[in-house]
């Protein structure tokens, strides 16, 4: 008689049980309209749009502060007696390990193997757009944030909303959109901030260990999610600071990793480079082809980029508003370097490892999706790639899952209160959550976190666009004060 409780069933069973679910929710989120005969989502025209919006309004922010951004960043205008919990180099580190993730290795080879290598470009103008939202979240959310009596600070899309809407008149539909995303993010994070890293992660593991029939670890990914939870547990329950002082040490090593094994990788291919710059451009661009041409091209694109950079989605603004500083928009400059690093750097050399290493054909029809697309690149060139690759990924699940671990439970705290209970209670559910991504499919993983976690665009773009003149002033008044006071007052 079968054990239908029995250990390696039990990935199954999760498995179809959460399926109907989050295809539910992918419809229900990712409703399409019709255009030039490709099925356009209305929440991805609403992310490209604002990002476009944005970038115009501040007259292309993105590209004019990028050095002074390197600037704040390197502790030129640091000042550690201004009120907050970390500096700007920890904002950021904490803020890109929750961007710098899975997605980078497995959503990437995803979006090449449905949209073609034109996909790619997509992502390039996503992560540069996006930086500007970023820059405006992460502004307000140091502007609004607020600080606890403990000393602790507690900020984000849901103080702007609620507060900063107040400001201009709006009480009531503040407070229901900060309610409404705090509720948004708790869910939300549990499917990008853990599930798919989780899943991931296991993924490589049993490619590592022997492959799809011969690894010890194989129906037994609820061990490997076991494992995660508690390293993450262990860290998270120090709050911010914790996180942060993990963060800036493990972020740049695992960057740093990541591309240098890309950069190892296109310089065997170095002959291969130009008809893959080449196949992106035209791809970017093609009436015919994939996924309807340029435009499924430059969706998928865009979808894909926001699900690794979150611009737009309000998640890192949380992280950010704990930075020390007196000057808000200081921290806006620090953010918007988080699309450049995720998208632009990152997401573009996994696209160009791929691409190098496999053609069109073979990515899109091998056989192979997500992070198994990626290590078979890489070890085509470098036959033990893989093993430094599921050290990577690993290291990326994590650092994303301590991150997000943060987002939700400051999400939490603000629907049910402030309290060291009431975050212990979050953290076992998020570390919970680790475990149920390890042991389902990559289908039900990526539809799910998909769909919850771009719901929260919708009412911080709505908030976005209500207080963007307060942040257009703010910045005129910040680069009058850098030449009037010669930067002394940051």
């Amino acid at each position: 008689m079968q054990n239908y409780f029995s250990f390696k069933s039990l990935d199954v069973q999760i498995n179809n049980l959460v399926q109907p679910t989050t295809d539910f929710l992918s419809d229900l989120i990712f409703f399409t309209v019709s255009f030039l005969g490709t099925d356009l989502p209305i929440i991805v025209l609403w992310l490209i749009l604002a990002a476009s919006f944005f970038t115009l309004y501040l007259g292309f922010i993105n590209v004019r502060g990028f050095k002074h951004a390197i600037d704040i960043i390197r502790g030129k205008f640091s000042d550690n007696s201004h009120p907050g919990e970390i500096t700007h180099f920890q904002a950021l580190t904490a803020a890109v390990s929750g961007t710098v993730g899975i997605g980078n290795i497995g959503a990437v080879a995803v979006t090449v193997s449905i949209g073609g290598p034109g996909a790619i470009f997509w992502v390039i103008i996503a992560g540069i757009l996006g930086m500007t939202t970023k820059f405006v979240e992460c502004t307000l959310g140091v502007k609004y944030r607020v600080v606890n009596p403990d000393g602790s600070v507690s900020g984000g899309p849901m103080y702007y909303l609620r507060d900063g809407l107040a400001k201009k008149g709006y009480p009531k539909f503040g407070k229901f959109l900060g309610t409404f995303f705090a509720i948004s993010i708790v869910i939300g994070c549990l499917g990008i901030g853990n599930m798919f890293q989780s899943n991931q992660a296991y993924v490589q593991l049993v490619e590592v260990t022997g492959g799809q029939t011969e690894s010890p670890l194989l129906d037994y990914g609820w061990v490997v999610g076991l494992v995660m939870s508690v390293m993450v547990g262990a860290i998270i329950i120090g709050g911010i600071k914790s996180i942060a002082k993990v963060t800036e040490k493990l972020v740049p090593f695992m960057v740093v990793l990541y591309i240098l094994g890309s950069i190892t990788v296109l310089f065997i291919n170095w002959s291969l480079l130009p008809s893959a710059v080449a196949a992106i451009f035209e791809g970017a661009f093609s009436t015919q082809g994939v996924a309807g041409g340029f435009l499924g091209a430059l969706i998928i694109g865009f979808q894909r980029a926001v699900f690794s950079n979150e611009a737009g989605l309000g998640s890192a603004a949380i992280a950010h508003s704990a930075v020390k500083t007196q000057s808000p928009i200081t921290e806006g400059f620090v953010a918007l370097l988080e699309p450049f690093i995720d998208t632009v750097v990152i997401c573009t050399l996994t696209g160009l490892v791929i691409i190098t290493c496999f053609d069109s054909q073979t990515i899109l029809n091998g056989g192979l999706s997500g992070i198994e697309l990626t290590s078979s690149a890489f070890e085509s060139r470098i036959s033990w790639s893989p093993i430094p690759l599921a050290i990577a990924a690993f290291l990326f699940a994590f650092s994303t899952m301590l991150a997000w671990a943060y987002y939700g439970t400051k999400g939490w705290t603000y629907v049910f209160g402030e309290g060291k209970v009431k975050e212990i209670s979050f953290h076992f559910i998020f570390c919970t959550f680790i475990i149920i991504g390890s042991s389902i499919q990559l289908s039900a993983v990526l539809d799910f976190a998909d769909a919850l976690i771009f719901v929260m665009a919708i009412p911080n773009l709505l908030g976005l666009y209500i207080l963007a003149p307060e942040v257009k002033q703010d910045l005129k008044r910040y680069w009058n004060d850098m030449k009037v006071h010669d930067k002394d007052y940051i």
